[in-house]
Parts: C-alpha cells; sequence; structure tokens
C-alpha cells in the first residue's frame, strides 16, 4: 500500500476497471435467502410449534421453552444446509456496533466421532462473557456474567465470509440481575410501552383494543467512499474516521451538480454488490443515489417493523464497508469526515401503525381525521416536553461536527409540519376562524381535512423534525449511530402524551366525544405550539425566536447529555419501564466517556501530527525558500526577491504558529476533563495548518488533499 500522496493517486489511476459480467436473470428468490424467517418457519415447524411461536413473535406472549428445541433444531438443519458451521448470539452493546462470539456446532461424542450439535438451550441464553464491553458501572469487569437472550422478533441470519458462514441469532444483552447492557433491550420495552399506549387511545375512539401497536421506521443511511490508497496515506482518517486536518478546494458542493447525477461506474459497481448482499439477507434496500457532497452517497431501504429495522440498519452498516474493501474502497461512517461540506445523517422516518392503521395518515374521513390530529398533537406535545432528550439521542463527538451545519438540522429541536397543517393547526386553537386558506373552522371528527400535498419539496430541510406525508422525519441522527437511541426516547416520550390524551378523553362522554376532543387538542396547541416553526432553522434570527419560546439549544454533547439524567426524565423512563434509574446513569457514563475518550485521542492525534509531518513540511518549505533567497541576493538578482522573502516569511510565522499551538494542544491534553480546551485547541491548530498547505510546493505536500480524495475514484 502507497502510503505518499503522489503514489497514492498513481495507484489510483492505475487501477484496473473491473471486466463487465454477463447478468444472469434477476428473479425475487434469491430476496432474503440467507433469512430464517417466519414463513421458512412455518415449513420445517410442525403447526401448534410453530403457532406458539408466533404467539411470541405477534402477540408479545412470553417464549414457550418448551418449543424451543424443535424450533433450534429446525434452525440448524437450515444454517447446515447453508454452509454453515458456526452460530452466534449476535448483539449490540453500548459500543454502537455490532457483537458476536462464534461456537462451532461441532460436539465430540468419543471414539474420534462428532455430530452437529444446536439445542434449545444454546439457542435461547448464551453467556459470552463481554467483561470488556462498556457498563457504565452495572456490573464489575471481574464478573463475567452477560446473557444474551434470543429475540424471536427478529429471524435469524447468514452470515458469509470467503471461507464459511455462520448463523447469527439476533439478541438481548443483559447482566446477572437483567439490567439492559444493549441497545435492544430498551427499544423493545419502549415497544411495548408504546404499543399499551396506542392500544388505550385506539379504545377512546371505538377500537377494541385487541390489535397490537407497532412502529413503521424507514432509517436512510448516508456514507462517503473513497480509494483506500488515499485512506490508508491519512493517519486521521485511520485513526478517527475524519480528516483532522485538511484546506477547502475550491470545488467543493457548491455547483451541486453531485447531488442526484449520474453515478459513477466504479461506484455503481459497489452499490450492486451491496444490494445483492442485502437482498440476500432480506433487507429492502430501495433507493441509492449520489448525495449532495462529492463522494457522498445514500442508501434508503423499505420501511419495516421497528425493531426488524434497527437490526437491518446495523448490517447495513456492516455490508457498506465490507463490500468497499472488496472493490478497494473504504467507507466512511462518521458524521463529519470531511470539514466545510455536507456531513451524513441517518434520517430517522417514523410512523405509529394500529393494527393496519398508519395513526400519521390524515385518511379520507372525519373519523380518520381525528386519529390524525390526536396522534399529530401527541407527538407535538412530546417533542415540546422532552426536546432535550430528543436531543441527546444525536449527541456524539462525531455528529457535534455535522449538527447546524450545510444541510445537517441544529441543535435546537423544532417541528416543520408545512403551511397547510399549520392553518388547521390554527384553526383547532381559536375555535373559529374569519378568514383562513379553509373556509370555515376545523371541527374534528366532522370535518374532511383537505388533501395534504405529497409534494416532498415543502419537507424544509432545515427542520430536524418534520411532517413528510404520513410519517415525521427526525433528521439529526448521525450517520454512525445505531438508530434505537433516538426510538427508544421518541417511541417513550408519545406514549407519555397518549397516555395524557386518553387520561382526558376516558372522562368525555360518547354524545359529546367530538366537542371534548377538539378541547383537549386546543388546550394541547396552545400550551405547546412553541416547538412548531416552518422557516429556516439555520438562520440566526431563529436562534432568538427559539430563546424567545424558551427552547432549549444544547450545543454539544457534555450540554445534552445532562438532560439524560434529570430526574424527571429518569422518572419517565422508569414510569414506562424503558430504563431504571441505574441503567440511566450507566448510559451517561458510558456516552460522557466515548465521547472524553475520542476528543482525547483526536487530540493526541492532531499533536503527532502537526509535529511529526506538517513542522517538518514546514520547514522544509522554509529551507527551501531561504536557499532561493540565498542564491538569488548571492547573484544580486531583485527580480522575484520580494516575492520570495514574503513567502519566506508567511511559511515562518505559520510554522511559528504552528509550534505555540502544539504547545497549548499539549497542556490541555495534560489536563483532565478538558475536552473543551483541547478541541478549542485543534480548532487553532487545524487552521494554521490548513494556511500551510495553501503555501507549501505542491510537490512536498505528502497527504492526500480534499480535492484529491473527494474527486478521484
Amino acid at each position: 500500500m502507497n502510503c505518499d500522496r503522489k503514489g497514492a493517486i498513481r495507484a489510483v489511476l492505475a487501477r484496473e476497471e473491473l471486466g463487465e459480467k454477463e447478468l444472469a436473470p434477476f428473479t425475487t428468490e434469491h430476496y432474503g435467502e440467507d433469512v430464517f424467517h417466519f414463513s421458512r418457519m412455518k415449513e420445517c415447524l410442525p403447526k401448534p410449534i410453530y403457532q406458539k411461536l408466533m404467539d411470541t413473535v405477534s402477540e408479545g406472549k412470553p417464549l414457550d421453552q418448551s418449543i424451543a428445541d424443535a424450533v433450534a433444531h429446525a434452525m440448524k438443519e437450515w444454517a447446515l444446509e447453508k454452509g454453515a458451521t458456526h452460530f452466534t448470539h449476535w448483539f449490540q452493546p453500548m459500543t454502537g456496533t455490532t457483537a458476536e462470539k462464534h461456537d462451532s456446532f461441532l460436539e465430540p461424542v468419543g471414539n474420534g466421532q462428532a455430530i452437529m450439535s444446536f439445542s434449545g438451550k444454546n439457542l435461547i441464553v448464551s453467556e459470552p462473557d463481554a467483561s470488556s464491553f462498556p457498563s457504565g458501572g452495572i456490573r464489575s469487569t471481574f464478573e463475567a456474567r452477560g446473557y444474551t437472550a434470543w429475540d424471536p422478533t427478529s429471524p435469524a441470519f447468514i452470515k458469509r465470509g470467503r471461507n464459511g458462514a455462520t448463523l447469527c441469532i439476533p439478541t438481548a444483552f443483559c447482566a446477572y440481575a437483567g439490567e439492559a447492557l444493549d441497545k435492544k433491550t430498551p427499544l423493545l420495552r419502549s415497544m411495548q410501552a408504546l404499543n399499551l399506549s396506542v392500544k388505550r387511545l385506539m379504545k377512546c375512539f371505538g377500537y377494541d383494543g385487541s390489535k397490537n401497536a407497532k412502529v413503521a421506521l424507514g432509517p436512510e443511511q448516508e456514507y462517503f467512499l473513497i480509494d483506500e490508497h488515499f485512506y490508508y496515506a491519512r493517519p486521521d482518517l485511520v485513526q478517527t474516521g475524519r480528516t483532522l486536518f485538511g484546506a477547502p478546494p475550491p470545488k467543493h458542493q457548491q455547483l451541486e451538480d453531485h447531488y442526484f447525477g449520474a453515478i459513477k461506474p466504479r461506484i455503481l459497481e459497489f452499490m450492486t454488490d451491496v444490494d445483492s448482499e442485502l437482498w440476500r439477507l432480506g433487507i429492502p434496500a430501495k433507493t441509492r443515489h449520489n448525495e449532495v457532497a462529492p463522494a457522498q452517497f445514500e442508501l434508503a431501504p423499505v420501511f419495516e417493523e421497528l425493531n426488524l429495522a434497527v437490526d437491518h440498519n446495523m448490517i447495513i452498516m456492516e455490508v457498506l464497508k465490507q463490500t468497499a474493501e472488496k472493490h478497494g474502497l473504504v467507507c466512511l461512517l462518521h458524521e463529519k469526515p470531511f470539514a466545510g461540506i455536507n456531513g451524513s445523517g441517518k434520517h430517522n422516518n417514523w410512523s405509529p401503525i394500529y393494527g393496519d392503521i398508519n395513526m400519521l395518515n390524515p385518511g379520507s374521513d372525519p373519523h380518520q381525521n381525528a386519529i390524525f390530529l390526536t396522534t399529530l398533537c401527541a407527538i407535538i406535545m412530546a417533542v415540546d416536553k422532552h426536546s432535550d432528550l430528543l436531543r441527546t439521542a444525536t449527541a456524539s463527538a462525531g455528529n457535534d461536527h455535522r449538527l447546524g451545519a450545510n444541510e445537517a438540522p441544529p441543535a435546537i429541536i423544532s417541528i416543520f409540519i408545512g403551511e397547510q397543517l399549520a392553518d388547521i393547526i390554527d384553526q383547532i386553537e381559536k375555535g373559529s376562524l374569519k378568514s383562513s386558506k379553509h373556509a370555515g373552522t376545523m371541527r374534528i371528527g366532522v370535518d374532511t381535512l383537505p388533501i395534504l400535498p405529497r409534494d416532498t419539496t415543502d419537507r424544509n430541510r432545515t427542520s430536524p423534525f418534520a411532517f413528510t406525508n404520513n410519517k415525521f422525519e427526525f433528521r439529526a441522527p448521525g450517520s454512525s449511530q445505531s438508530c434505537a437511541g433516538c426510538n427508544i426516547i421518541l417511541n417513550t416520550i408519545v406514549a407519555e402524551a397518549m397516555d395524557a390524551i386518553s387520561d382526558e378523553l376516558e372522562k368525555v362522554s360518547k354524545s359529546n366525544f367530538n366537542a371534548g376532543l377538539q378541547e383537549i387538542l386546543r388546550k394541547i396547541i396552545k400550551e405547546h405550539k412553541r416547538i412548531i416553526f416552518n422557516g429556516d432553522n439555520y438562520s440566526d434570527a431563529w436562534k432568538k425566536e427559539a430563546a424567545k419560546r424558551g427552547l432549549p439549544n444544547l450545543h454539544n454533547t457534555p450540554e445534552a447529555m445532562q438532560a439524560l439524567i434529570n430526574p424527571e426524565n429518569i422518572a419517565l423512563f422508569e414510569k414506562y419501564h424503558v430504563f431504571s434509574k441505574v441503567e440511566v446513569h450507566s448510559r451517561y457514563e458510558i456516552f460522557m466517556e466515548e465521547y472524553h475518550r475520542k476528543i482525547r485521542i483526536e487530540g493526541e492525534l492532531s499533536l503527532n501530527m502537526a509535529r511529526t509531518i506538517f513542522l517538518p513540511l514546514g520547514s522544509r518549505q522554509l529551507s527551501e525558500l531561504v536557499k532561493n533567497i540565498a542564491v538569488m541576493s548571492g547573484c544580486e538578482l531583485k527580480a522575484g526577491l520580494a516575492a520570495q522573502k514574503a513567502a519566506a516569511e508567511a511559511v515562518g510565522k505559520l510554522v511559528d504558529g504552528i509550534e505555540m499551538e502544539c504547545r497549548n494542544l499539549e497542556k490541555a491534553l495534560a489536563l483532565t476533563d478538558a475536552s473543551d480546551k483541547i478541541i478549542d485547541s485543534m480548532t487553532a491548530l487545524r487552521k494554521l495548518v490548513d494556511l500551510l498547505e495553501k503555501r507549501v510546493d505542491d510537490d512536498l505536500w505528502t497527504l492526500p488533499k480534499y480535492r484529491e480524495m473527494l474527486f478521484i475514484n
């Protein structure tokens, strides 16, 4: 692997194009072929056992352990047919990634003989140790007791490698006493809480509450791709996932010619392989396209049930990285790998479903309209009361660089509902309206809503939480983050808001239901409309307006994370059995420790790169200029001498400034819990190094530049 800039460029340009492959006809038979999905279970299992399993999946009933051995046997036989030799409990610890420990199906039985064994006990529970994973004080590292428990609502799947395959069983990860050590367990708890609250609310509207509620989720994954030669020539990318230094090129995204442009052949080959792999895993990858920034792209799946969608997104991130390697590329999932251009997010498209009713679909009749408006008001109430909690779900060292920049929504949480819905909300609040875009006064449960426009141009890309036709799009989560965090909070706060509405509706007589509902929603709108903002969320005027409205502006991760441990928020999580007080505090400790560690790593690397790469480059450039000046002075050549002296003076000042900022950064790194000082020193140092990049001879500069990494692939 070339580790110098010029060598990296030559290697990229010398890369041989892949030859065209003859395409075989694609059939849907390949879709989900590596998934032990429910239709396959139905084929493999006796009818009574299959029905008991479906009761667990669809009704939330406890798993009947008497069926575990039969399910395990069927799963093992299927996995062996697929070439699997090992199985693993696939889980999502608090690292933000996935984890697995492989165990072989092989079991010796004596006399040099062996069988392939996999029991119900192996399926349901495992003790993977995993003591090194963060627990936030929930368990001592010398106690290895961490347990994984099968999640039957998320089908097992086959993960393939070059030389074999592994059966992956989605599981929860918890401590000996049952405390959650992962992201799946509280997600499942929050789903159960929302389910109960939705059923209660729908009973108020005349439904019997017999159907389960779920959440439909469609997470849009953004990412960057650069050639591996450039990646490995950049220590900052290798160590931190982002460029700690780098001057912006004259051309980046300002012409907007990359967004939705033609996809380059090499990138399309990569995307095609990604789609093929995801389809085998039953992941409905639907949309692929260039994003706004050069070398930035997006993958969007079809909507799925929440828990499955979260699992699938974790798999998507892994597949993106692994497939990129096969193509000589590196997939960057950091929220801001390149300064000055768009960062990468993960747009969280969320909508609650009762039976076959999307509660955020306005529908075509007054009854459905009433459900829609009630759900809308519940979300308005929830987001206004707990915008600080939603902000915590987006907080990270990486996302701090993104929020409020370019296309990313700012750190102030607000709701966009569009002009038409805003008018309807206004009508409900005022009770009577003499002039309106729609005649008369909106009467809930009587009037039919006008058809809301489907035009996506009204999405207001500056809004962190926007209504888009029949769902809410939470745009603030970062590209590397698990979808679990924001959806745990969304589910919990909306459950609370729906319960508050149900408390009032249950007091209203059936004969006065519509009028009573209208009054309840009017009060909600009056109390919580401050969260609604349809303008430019990037403007300074909005920051001032938000402050007047009393909306929190949590600029960075340390500020945002304080909300997590507020007593009222802890009480909310405990009320809905999503987190215990101990679990909340553990997560606060984990998140803050991760934040400070990442900042320190970046600071130490910045210092190292400045002293071992940039100061020598600056000194070399200064030496060359001084030599030129001496030669020119010796031959009494005056033309160009002043320019050489000015250049030498400018480079010399930058070298001195870099050395001074290195000392400042070194002092900051010597302090404890000084992330803010480290960040300030890194910022000052980067400013000088980026100026130096524009002064050093192009032939001398050793690190790949933005203009190369972003445009040569």
